[in-house]
């Protein structure tokens, strides 16, 4: 039976589920996203993914720089939603919003709840080395990605996959789930599950310095880091006092001899002393100001000498 709703979510991450939505033939009755930021060099204003979704659907488009004011909550009550659908929407929902939906609120999370609750469940999943992951879809409670899990669907990591990856395939598998998700509840044959808090694992929004190496860890704490940050903040160090960012590496079963962080080359590639006595093949790199390179670009472009070490 068609639903109305009312969609909340802002990145590229929660496109599919809104359109989703859509083409089950569900009624969303309005669109709320962040408000248009500057981006780029020039700074000019950019829509979010999901308002430009929105647009292209046809659908009502929202961007309240607070959905908590009174003034959101009373236009939200007067959209008379069935059910809410939030998606990364980058706001706290109150519990003034929670309670007006008769099915509640929805939201499609990057994990296999309660592991990695919190705004970077998939690259914290990918940097702390898991070899699994998924999305789940839980009821929004008042706590952080704490509310009762309602369907759930697992994925692989794969040894080389990046965030960049594997967020494209997580958005696909959500968004079907959610569909399953809402025709469960409105059939009554979904039973909400509370979270084991006991299990929670948290995956904070992240910070600049998440992405500085420590070139004392073993390579393969290095390799799943710089896969997961990617793009951003991304794996990065100091090269002759300028940042060095680390576009790709892979593991190698070369030991290296140096102490950690020494940078050093066999033939054209471009190697790291990690912890452990472990080498890192760095792959593609950026110096701060230049252009990103491949490794064999950079030794071309660079002499390279004895015993200069990264992060200094």
């Amino acid at each position: 039976m068609p639903l109305r709703l009312v969609f909340l979510g802002t990145p590229a991450f929660a496109v599919p589920t809104l359109e989703a939505c859509v083409e089950a033939g569900h009624t969303v009755a309005s669109v709320y996203t962040q408000p248009d930021r500057p981006k780029g060099r020039g700074h000019a204003l950019a829509a979010p993914p999901v308002k430009e979704a929105a647009l292209r659907l046809g659908l009502d488009v929202r961007q309240p720089i607070k959905v908590r004011v009174p003034e959101v909550v009373e236009e939200l009550r007067a959209l008379g939603a069935d059910a809410m659908v939030v998606v990364g929407y980058g706001q706290i929902i109150p519990q003034a919003i929670i309670d007006l939906p008769r099915l509640g609120i929805i939201n499609v999370h990057a994990s296999l709840l309660p592991l990695y609750r919190g705004a970077a469940p998939i690259q914290w999943a990918i940097a702390r080395g898991e070899t699994r992951t998924g999305v789940t879809t839980m009821m929004i409670d008042a706590g952080l990605d704490t509310g009762a899990m309602l369907l759930k669907a697992e994925a692989d990591i794969g040894p080389e996959e990046t965030a960049l990856d594997l967020a494209p395939h997580l958005a696909r598998m959500g968004a079907d789930l959610l569909v399953q998700t809402l025709a469960g509840l409105e059939a009554g044959t979904i039973t909400p599950v509370p979270q084991d808090n006991a299990e929670a694992t948290l995956a904070p929004i992240l910070k600049r310095e998440d992405g500085l190496i420590d070139w004392t860890c073993a390579g393969f704490e290095i390799h799943n880091r710089a896969r997961g940050f990617l793009p951003w903040p991304g794996a990065w160090t100091t090269f002759r006092g300028q940042r060095f960012q680390i576009w790709r590496c892979r593991r190698t079963d070369i030991e290296s001899g140096y102490q950690p962080g020494i940078l050093f080359s066999e033939g054209k590639r471009l190697l790291a002393s990690c912890g452990e006595g472990e080498a890192l093949e760095l792959l593609e790199v950026q110096v701060e100001g230049r252009k990103r390179v491949s490794s064999a670009d950079f030794l071309n472009g660079i002499r390279l000498e004895p015993g200069e070490r990264l992060g200094l």
